[in-house]
């Protein structure tokens, strides 16, 4: 029987949060550079220990479970915290480290596999990412940099737009079959992956707020789960388990790939919320550090072709 002040071993929860993550024993191990036999016997040491299942395991899909749900929350967070007094020590010692806060979803789709570009230009610079759903405070918290998704009004004296976002449907090709819809209706006919937040702070993100706008009925007809982090909904439409909203241009490499395909490719079946967009903004004492400077430019530059080209924007 689990106690609740025994502590699994780090290894087992970095290896719960990449499989809840990706939904996927593979991808996570691809990512922890083991194999995918040795994440799946990681997790089951580790439902074992906590006595009971977190993943719902298919032939080609990986959910979790309502309780696996709640744990990756935590964990997640908790492990977001270690690596953020990591950062913190970091900059006691007087490394060029910068501290960023942005949303989850930014973070895992846009700005992490970004980054990459950034270190290679830069490579004395380590930049910190504290993904975090709440808007922080950055003088109270610590932090330098914040790229948040918001309005113009909540966004912060001296924010700098980068670009806004539209939403459409999207799904795996497979799931289609070859099948090409030709109105927002024929969907009753395909699971529908919803997102579920528990903040609830972006409804427009929800089916019952896209056939609104669409001025289609909600279908009824078959499922709709319900996912409470948006890469875990991005996922299950990947593995082909249903039809999700993509964020443009968040997942413009996902439909570049063709990992993801819209069904509904026609203009008039994607939304945007015309007040709101991604804002880049930094204390203004984290302004007078030079590799401040240099990261923010970077960030400019790289979302620059995306508000030209109009992807994602209103």
């Amino acid at each position: 029987m689990y106690k609740p002040r025994e502590l699994p071993a780090l290894d087992l929860l970095k290896a719960f949060e990449a499989a809840a993550r990706n939904l996927s024993f593979t991808r996570a191990g691809n990512e922890l550079f083991l194999s995918q036999s040795a994440v799946s016997r990681q997790i089951q040491q580790l439902e074992t220990q906590l006595g009971q299942p977190l993943f719902i395991r298919r032939t080609r899909a990986l959910l979790l479970t309502e309780a696996g749900q709640r744990y990756y929350r935590d964990v997640s967070q908790a492990l977001h915290q270690l690596r953020e007094a990591g950062a913190n020590l970091a900059a006691v010692r007087g490394d060029r480290v910068i501290t960023v806060t942005t949303a989850m979803t930014f973070a895992s789709l846009w700005l992490v596999p970004q980054l990459a570009d950034f270190q290679q230009q830069h490579p004395d610079i380590a930049v910190h990412v504290a993904a975090d759903n709440t808007m922080l405070d950055l003088e109270r918290e610590g932090m330098d940099v914040a790229i948040r998704y918001t309005t113009r009004k909540n966004a912060g004296p001296g924010a700098t737009r980068l670009f806004g976002e539209r939403v459409l449907p999207v799904c795996s090709p497979k799931l289609l079959g070859g099948r090409k819809l030709r109105s927002a209706a024929e969907l009753q006919d395909f699971v529908l992956l919803n997102f579920e937040e528990p903040q609830q702070i972006t409804p427009w993100l929800t089916w019952a707020v896209w056939f609104e706008v669409m001025r289609t009925p909600l279908p009824t007809t078959r499922g709709m789960p319900g996912f409470s982090h948006y890469d875990m909904l991005l996922r299950a439409a990947i593995n082909g388990q249903g039809v999700a909203l993509g964020r443009l241009p968040l997942i413009s490499a996902q439909l570049d790939d063709g990992s993801l395909v819209a069904p509904l490719a026609d203009a008039r079946y994607s939304t945007s919320t015309q007040d709101r967009a991604y804002w880049l903004l930094a204390t203004p004492a984290a302004t007078e550090r030079p590799e401040v400077r240099t990261f923010m430019r970077w960030i400019r530059n790289r979302c620059a072709p995306l508000a030209r080209a109009g992807r994602g924007t209103e």
